[in-house]
């Protein structure tokens, strides 16, 4: 009797073992589950952090020149000539805002549709209809556009393409007068900004007026 009893108490004891060894294997298979999981995860994030750093850094705007239209001894508006910068991906002008200061205050513009040119013929300054313009508004006049990617509904530029951004300062700071400091940015959906700093001159007599090279 003592020897079946024993061999009882071994049989117990090793479908014990087993039962507890098998659940190891389930508990090491559900955590390396989780942890490879985890890991692709980890992975996506970083390729698509990555990606989004490369776009950030490769791709923005460079503001070429600004020039100004003068009437009545003020600046009446901007042309602020812009282009993508080397190697830039497209840029989609209609998620493309301008945030402009006179030191007094800031405004914010975006792109109004119903205010695009593809032609310069009559000069930039005469392309639009500016009075149609308002203090959050913007509008486009195309200078060079070789693939004509850059429409009023679609407004996308690329390598080589510049346009010219109209401004209707009046209606934004009543007019810019004499030695005001002005600045900027011109901020693409993604990407670098452009940068817009200048000083009018100490007396606007010229009708037209080159304020940023």
């Amino acid at each position: 009797m003592f020897r079946l009893d024993s061999r009882a108490n071994s049989g117990a004891i090793g479908i014990g073992a087993l039962i507890i060894f098998i659940a190891m294997i389930l508990v090491a298979g559900i955590a390396a589950s989780v942890i490879i999981q985890t890991m692709n995860n980890l992975q996506n994030r970083a390729m698509s952090t990555g990606r989004e750093t490369i776009r950030d850094i490769s791709a923005g705007i460079e503001v070429r020149q600004v020039s100004g239209y003068v009437v009545n001894s003020k600046v009446d508006q901007l042309a602020i000539f812009v282009s993508p910068i080397v190697a830039s991906e497209d840029i989609d002008l209609s998620h493309t805002f301008i945030s402009l200061s006179d030191t007094n205050k800031k405004i914010i513009l975006s792109y109004d549709s119903n205010m695009f040119s593809s032609s310069v013929n009559n000069g930039v300054f005469q392309a639009l209809n500016s009075s149609n313009l308002t203090s959050s508004t913007y509008g486009i006049v195309v200078i060079r556009d070789l693939d004509g990617s850059c429409t009023a509904t679609s407004p996308v530029i690329n390598e080589n393409d510049i346009v010219a951004l109209i401004v209707n300062t009046t209606k934004c700071f009543s007019g810019i007068s004499p030695r005001t400091e002005v600045s900027g940015n011109v901020v693409p959906e993604y990407g670098v900004s452009g940068v817009i700093s200048f000083v009018t001159p100490p007396a606007l007599i010229d009708k037209i007026v080159d304020l940023q090279p």
